[in-house]
């Protein structure tokens, strides 16, 4: 199971929200490059990394941000928030990004999706968070009543190559995760899936472990690692087979 740091960009901050709305963040780090070297020092293979003005606002607002961290580290890059067209796809892979994370367009914008998911295979991942079950879009201010189970046959036939699921109710709050929710959703879902939402502890992670899906790939930290709640380093060695 794959460990993964996450670092969500606000304003050139790294940052983290409650339950993914605007106005609450908290500032953790004003260089979100030392960040992602720290966490590389750590062990991360790969560093996830959200624009979260971009995604409020529908393009990115934090590309010399997320230039920096690629140029810093060799931990493989996956990013998200606002890429909305082929032009700004292009930009992050050319800058080193190993994978882009499509999130509104994916339900959008179909065609979209198709074209980037032949011109560069393997290199696509859909954000799929919920919020009540359902599936939330731009920033997570809006839900709407697509059936999960039809989405994710639909992604896998397009050529998505992976699927990032957050839990938008657990995300930020260091509730714990939601075992049921991750267990429905893997249920649903035929491609390789990485949660996040809610991980506080050890003994979440070790619950995500027993879980025993093959489709489980890995889970996304981020609140946890910023509060000392979870050593990044220690998990990385206890999970990270």
């Amino acid at each position: 199971m794959l460990i993964i740091p996450a670092i969500d960009l606000k304003d050139g901050n790294c940052v983290r929200l409650l339950k993914g709305e605007e106005g609450t963040e908290t500032v953790f780090s004003e260089s979100p490059a030392d960040t992602a070297k720290k966490w590389e020092r750590c062990g991360a293979k790969w560093i996830h990394v959200v624009d979260l003005d971009g995604a409020f606002r529908g393009n990115p607002r934090n590309f010399e941000a997320v230039e920096e961290i690629v140029r810093s580290v060799s931990s493989n890059v996956q990013v998200g928030g606002g890429i909305r067209n082929i032009a700004t796809v292009e930009k992050y892979l050319e800058i080193g990004i190993k994978r882009a994370i499509i999130g509104t367009s994916a339900f959008t914008d179909r065609p979209f999706l198709e074209n980037i998911c032949k011109r560069f295979p393997g290199k696509i991942a859909v954000g799929i968070d919920t919020r009540g079950g359902k599936i939330a879009l731009r920033g997570w201010k809006e839900t709407i009543d697509a059936s999960i189970a039809e989405t994710m046959f639909v992604l896998r036939d397009i050529g998505v190559s992976i699927v990032i699921h957050t839990n938008v109710d657990r995300d930020g709050t260091m509730e714990g995760i939601d075992t049921t929710s991750i267990n429905n959703f893997l249920s649903l879902c035929p491609l390789p899936v990485i949660v996040s939402g809610g991980i506080a502890s050890l003994a979440d992670l070790r619950e995500i472990e027993s879980i025993g899906d093959n489709k489980l790939l890995g889970a996304i930290l981020g609140k946890s690692l910023y509060t000392g709640s979870i050593n990044l380093k220690n998990s990385i060695q206890r999970f990270q087979k």
